[in-house]
């Protein structure tokens, strides 16, 4: 509430104290700054905390990091960055620039539009590869020049990034069994800690090679903007142990927010750019490892959010912080994983493994294009053939389900995780599958899509006027929903049951969080 927040914060709500003399001012806070925009600009100040990796806890301070915030940001971003200003106060009346006793300094930029940062645009499908190629030239380009000497390679070396990475556990471990589970917290600890013993060459290597420069060090979807020009702004000047890293760190950080926003495709094509542009083919080997600590770091940061007495919403910042929990989780498997889908025809399997795939990372194998292909006819070729007749009758879809299970257990094998697009009608298709996994290394989900029986004519009669590779139309629909089994065979760790009638956007979530749990 307005009322308990600090008095100068208060002040600067009102527009009558800033020269450009706004309509409106709009307060946003995150757990170290207050920002007030006023629609031309926007003014940041630093909380008086001492969050541990940074102190704000004195005037001077806070005079000191808000010149390095302008001076570090300049670099990416230098015709958003216009200085530092005094908040002042003389009397009762507290101003901007004014006369008195200076009280607060804030950071003065450019302000930018805020519908066009690329966590608002990435829910929208408003990024494109092309859009990535242009930044991944822009940091690429950023790293080239970054400044780089003995003390900054130091912190790439596999003791520093430990000291990092053990400073995250050490601040969580209040946060276990609240916010994150006691067997994901000790399953990324492990897999960090096992990671650095096992390429402590690679990364001291990497250091001496000049690969840590003075990065960015917060490059996430929210601060890249595309406006009149590409800005990347807000990089970290309070820690100057959080921008020394290896650029693979750095990359690893866009393409796991990308990630986050069930963009995996987007995340590849941004690697793949980077490397291209700046010819480190070496970042490839440490992406997950790198992912993972990002990951991390985010769940860290909304867990100091929760914590914030002026930020409300504390429902919102423990799921979100789950959710990077999860991820970080997800980059820390080393086993694949096997999902199938199942369900009634019309409950939308295709669109969530397709959802799955965007946003995990894996492939997808169809039945319905299998099956085609082994009949020899056009994937998108209409055969409304009787219940279990025709391209559909059982010996057909066994040599499917076969040819299935052998191009899975090719990926498998090398380390792929697959989403198998199929009904999988019958309980021993899904033990067959179960079994598959077992036999592979690989961990199992399947995915059940269930809709309610008037939302699934209406999809059906949509995908009937459409291209499609599906034949499935309302006319067989009861036959084979008679013919389901009911998946009461897998256990409940393993089974995600989706209500695609009421299809949230968190599906990527959902299945984080049940991957998490195997």
């Amino acid at each position: 509430m307005s009322s308990q927040l600090p008095a100068y914060v208060r002040a600067l709500l009102n527009p009558e104290i800033y020269a450009e003399k706004p309509l409106k001012v709009e307060l946003i806070q995150t757990q170290m700054s207050f920002i007030f925009l006023t629609g031309q600009y926007a003014y940041k100040t630093k909380k008086a905390v001492n969050l541990g990796y940074l102190d704000y806890t004195t005037l001077e301070k806070r005079q000191y990091f808000c010149g390095q915030e302008v001076e570090l940001n300049r670099r990416l971003c230098p015709s958003a960055y216009l200085g530092v200003v005094p908040v002042t106060q003389s009397g009762p009346a507290i101003t901007i620039g004014g006369k008195g006793e200076t009280i607060e300094y804030a950071v003065k930029m450019k302000q930018l539009p805020r519908d066009r940062t690329m966590d608002v645009l990435l829910p929208q499908s408003l990024v494109t590869t092309e859009m990535l190629q242009l930044v991944a030239g822009i940091v690429a380009d950023f790293h080239r020049r970054a400044a780089t000497s003995a003390t900054i390679s130091s912190f790439g070396s596999p003791q520093m990034i430990k000291t990092n990475t053990d400073e995250n556990f050490s601040q969580t471990k209040k946060y276990i069994g609240g916010i994150i589970p006691r067997r994901t917290y000790d399953f990324i600890m492990d897999y960090t800690n096992r990671f650095l013993n096992e390429h402590e060459g690679e990364l001291r290597s990497r250091a001496a090679a000049g690969r840590t420069r003075d990065c960015h060090g917060d490059l996430h979807a929210a601060h890249v903007c595309f406006a009149d020009e590409i800005y990347i702004f807000d990089c970290i000047e309070f820690n100057d142990r959080f921008r020394y890293c290896d650029v693979a760190s750095e990359v690893a950080f866009l393409a796991m927010d990308l990630d986050r926003y069930g963009r995996a495709d987007l995340s590849n094509d941004f690697i793949g750019a980077y490397v291209k542009e700046s010819g480190d083919g070496g970042v490839a080997g440490l992406l997950d490892f790198y992912k993972c600590y990002r990951a991390y770091v985010r769940g860290k940061v909304a867990c100091f959010k929760y914590d914030d007495p002026h930020i409300e919403d504390k429902k919102a910042i423990a799921a979100e912080a789950g959710l990077y929990f999860n991820l970080a989780h997800k980059y820390a498997r080393t086993r694949p994983v096997l999902i199938i889908m199942t369900g009634l025809i019309g409950t939308g399997k295709t669109t969530v493994a397709g959802l799955a795939a965007t946003g995990l990372g894996f492939s997808v194998l169809s039945s319905d294009v299998i099956r085609k292909q082994l009949a020899g006819v056009a994937p998108t070729e209409r055969h409304h053939d009787s219940f279990d007749a025709g391209i559909y009758a059982p010996e057909s879809t066994r040599k499917t389900y076969d040819e299935l299970f052998r191009r899975a257990a090719g990926q498998l094998k090398q380390g792929h995780s697959v989403i198998l697009d199929a009904s999988f009608r019958k309980k021993a298709e899904r033990l067959q599958a179960q079994k598959l996994a077992a036999e592979c290394g690989a961990d199992f989900l399947v995915i059940e899509c269930v809709a309610d029986e008037q939302t699934i004519k209406k999809w059906l009669e949509i995908r009937s006027k459409e291209q499609s590779v599906s034949d499935g139309r309302w006319e067989i629909f009861p036959q084979i929903k008679k013919d389901f089994e009911s998946v009461d065979e897998i256990p409940a760790q393993n089974h995600l049951v989706l209500d695609t009638t009421y299809l949230s956007g968190n599906i990527i979530g959902l299945i984080l969080e049940r991957l998490a749990a195997l």
